[in-house]
């Protein structure tokens, strides 16, 4: 199976923060974390320093490439700065196609 992981950390959340399947909207310092095992991602955030992780609502994702799950990443990295209750962005033309 293929696996591959991006992560970055320091992520500071948009006024709104982020939508959360298990806690609701969080705000504050974040690490992303998406994890692609070459079918779909999963886009998870934890409080920076914090062990648990919390799902991106709206994730998995299917995502048939690495590319895409990168360009996915970027997006949800971006998403998150810019706040608002974000969930994982749509794009489907970046990363649904093979």
């Amino acid at each position: 199976m293929v696996q591959t992981s991006w992560t970055t950390t320091g992520v500071f959340t948009g006024q709104g923060g982020v939508r959360t399947d298990e806690a609701g909207v969080v705000t504050g310092e974040l690490t992303v974390h998406t994890t692609w095992d070459g079918r779909q991602a999963v886009v998870r955030v934890q409080y920076s320093g914090t062990s648990r992780w919390f799902t991106l609502t709206g994730s998995p994702v299917p995502c048939p490439s690495r590319q895409g799950s990168r360009d996915l990443h970027q997006s949800v990295v971006e998403a998150v700065r810019a706040g608002g209750g974000t969930t994982v962005p749509h794009h489907d033309k970046l990363w649904v196609r093979p």
